[in-house]
């Protein structure tokens, strides 16, 4: 399917909020999992989407944008820059369609593709040892929040404290180096494993472990006294297990 004949990408606004302590970040306890693409059907769709059947190529791009989106925000924190990167990463994807190898998920495909594109802009923005602009943190995590408080769990996880510890903890995870965040990002945002993580983001599962437990170090070198207390209660070293 060439590139100029899918259809346009429709982006959502910035941020995808988490939920809870540091599992705010996790799918577990949000929408994150809920209308996801079984491997079959997502067979299905590419097959169409290369004969050129624009309503397929539609239900991928719906499929993924909004995650490619949050994940690719995350990671650059600027929404011109990050909604760029996501219209470019699906160019390419849909470019080169044919090439897909089905036996793979198109998702490690396409955030395979946004990882090298924000590595690229991160490297133009001198922004690669992981250092951020905290002079528009505050305007970009109050962009990310967005409750609905049907009920007491979302109450709690909606209290002052909640969200004081939630921007804390974003903005810890704003200080990790690139490969660091992302691991971190598709661990918790996306619930892959060392060894999914590695196909996105072409590294050893190992290191991909690695990663994960320097930035839990990291993480709590940065947060208070007080998260760091309840970060016993991240099951960290059980997740990283491939």
């Amino acid at each position: 399917m060439k590139p100029e004949s899918y259809p346009a990408t429709v982006l959502p606004q910035p941020g995808d909020p988490p939920k809870g302590i540091f599992m705010m970040m996790s799918p577990a306890g949000s929408d994150a999992v809920e209308g996801r693409l079984t491997a079959l059907e997502e067979q299905r769709l590419i097959a169409a989407a290369r004969d050129g059947d624009r309503a397929a190529a539609l239900r991928l791009i719906q499929a993924h944008q909004d995650r490619l989106f949050a994940f690719v925000w995350r990671m650059i924190r600027n929404r011109h820059d990050a909604e760029d990167i996501c219209q470019e990463a699906f160019s390419k994807a849909f470019a080169a369609l044919d090439t897909f190898d089905i036996r793979y998920r198109f998702s490690t495909w396409l955030f395979t593709i946004a990882y090298r594109l924000c590595l690229n802009s991160l490297r133009k923005r001198r922004d690669y040892s992981g250092e951020v602009d905290f002079s528009r943190l505050s305007r970009a995590a109050g962009a990310t929040e967005g409750t609905d408080g049907e009920d007491a769990a979302e109450t709690v996880a909606n209290s002052e404290e909640a969200r004081m510890m939630r921007d804390s903890i974003w903005q810890a995870v704003d200080r990790l180096s690139p490969p660091q965040r992302a691991a971190t990002l598709l661990f918790y945002r996306e619930s892959l494993n060392c060894r999914e993580i590695g196909d996105v983001l072409e590294m050893p599962a190992s290191t991909v472990k690695s990663h994960l437990h320097r930035a839990r170090s990291r993480l709590k070198e940065i947060l208070s006294a007080r998260l760091a207390e309840r970060w016993a209660d991240v099951k960290f070293a059980a997740a990283g297990e491939a």
